[in-house]
């Protein structure tokens, strides 16, 4: 089934979009609050449709996502009960929260850089470093490193492979999505015992 083939032509399609930089922008700063969708989900077919643009729009994410985890450390900071508990509680977040609060415990301003850099929901440690009240100037760094080295590798990867990858991408789309999909299934099993 070619369901990926003609998702893969929409979502290239959409990365040459006039309107894509403004998407991208909005997609970094709420990804960083609340949003589930990655970044690199814009960010590389983006790079890949104008390789001559992957480092603006590299930067583009990193401001923006930085921007965006502000928002969620002063969300954390100043209207944890009010606001964030409902909805963490209402999303059954109670668990991810005592474990970035573990963690931050542990490990300090690492967290942070994990969470940026890695698929770890980066939400969730912003908001739980205003709620601990994290020095907000090593926060701010450690989030403009870990993020834009994650998105200038995304954006330099599809740079370097321009038009060759995505001919091979476009041959190899559709086992790549179903092989995702089945990992994802075997995690969802694996992680809810």
């Amino acid at each position: 089934m070619k369901l990926f083939s003609r998702l893969y032509v929409l979502v290239m399609q959409w990365a040459r979009h006039k309107h894509a930089p403004w998407y991208l922008s909005i997609t970094a700063f709420i990804e960083s609050v609340f949003w589930p969708i990655p970044v690199d989900v814009m960010l590389a077919p983006m790079a890949l449709a104008k390789p001559h643009k992957a480092w603006h729009y590299a930067t583009q994410a990193t401001v923006f996502s930085v921007l965006g985890a502000l928002f969620g450390y002063a969300l954390g900071y100043a209207l944890w009960d009010p606001v964030v508990l409902p909805l963490v509680e209402s999303v059954g977040y109670q668990d991810k929260i005592e474990i970035a609060r573990n963690w931050f415990e542990q490990w300090g301003i690492w967290v942070i850089f994990i969470a940026s850099f890695t698929p770890i929901p980066y939400k969730v440690f912003t908001v739980t470093a205003g709620l601990l009240q994290m020095a907000l100037l090593p926060f701010i760094i450690t989030s403009l490193i870990g993020r834009g080295m994650r998105f200038f590798l995304v954006a330099g990867l599809m740079r370097w492979g321009g038009e060759k990858m995505e001919r091979k991408l476009m041959h190899y789309v559709d086992v790549l999505g179903w092989l995702c999909i089945g990992l994802a299934v075997v995690a969802y099993f694996w992680f809810s015992r």
